[in-house]
């Protein structure tokens, strides 16, 4: 299976070209009772044009309609905001996995700031390991992702909670943290700084002031928020506490605190 990786330069990169059209998409998600399971969600774009993605902790496997075509495309995260193009008429359907969920099959590092899309076996169907998959709908994507921990096709390393826990007395620290990177991808310090940028985010969305934001996440000051805002949501703090910039920005929501 080739990686047909995008990777994408930073938002502060892309503002140097012509300013483009903004996307409308609609976003609906749902919980889910599996433990490997973050999100699942599904959207449609009502207007063609661009959308600012966001830095995210999370990879998704993630089902594309338009005109007539499907797809099934692995994502991996994302380290960095930037701008994305979405066509009119098109709909989403999405698994986000909790973090330490992962394809052996797809190392997370290779994901990382891109994707790759499984082939295509039949017009409802895609290749996975040998053998054909349905394409996920999203009222049955718990039923599909039982299929593919029994499949053995994705798995979960609690190493990755116990380290978000800080409780890894079992482990050495080098072993703690190499395992921590196979499984997500990321380091514990680059998962901090994008899950307390977009906690900022919403707390600047809620009407929360700038300083009160700087002093409840945690930051060292006013500019420090801004270069983490900049980077991980492309957005400043005071574009999120008004609600300005004309891009709609990425499925965003609010989780628990992660140690």
């Amino acid at each position: 299976m080739s990686l047909l990786m995008q990777p994408q330069p930073t938002l502060i990169e892309q503002l140097s070209s012509p300013h483009p059209e903004p996307a409308k998409i609609l976003f609906e998600e749902r919980l889910s009772d599996s433990p490997f399971v973050e999100r699942i969600w599904r959207s449609r774009s009502e207007r063609a044009g661009t959308f600012i993605s966001l830095a995210t902790i999370h990879w998704e496997m993630v089902v594309s309609r338009h005109q007539g075509g499907i797809s099934l495309v692995v994502r991996g995260p994302e380290t960095h905001a930037s701008r994305a193009d979405c066509p009119s008429d098109g709909e989403w359907v999405a698994i986000r996995f909790k973090l330490g969920t992962f394809m052996p099959l797809l190392a997370a590092r290779h994901l990382l700031n891109g994707a790759t899309t499984l082939p295509e076996a039949a017009g409802t169907s895609f290749w996975l390991n040998g053998a054909a998959w349905q394409f996920l709908t999203y009222e049955n994507a718990d039923t599909f992702v039982d299929r593919l921990v029994k499949s053995g096709l994705v798995m979960r390393d609690p190493v990755v909670e116990a380290v978000l826990q800080g409780q890894t007395a079992d482990l050495s620290l080098r072993s703690a943290q190499r395992r921590f990177l196979y499984a997500t991808g990321l380091t514990h310090g680059a998962v901090r700084q994008i899950e307390r940028a977009r906690s900022a985010t919403l707390l600047l969305q809620s009407g929360v002031s700038i300083l009160d934001t700087v002093d409840q996440i945690g930051y060292f000051d006013q500019p420090h928020l801004t270069r983490s805002l900049r980077h991980f949501i492309g957005r400043t703090p005071l574009q999120l506490l008004e609600h300005s910039g004309d891009e709609q920005m990425s499925f965003l929501y609010k989780t628990a605190p992660l140690c």
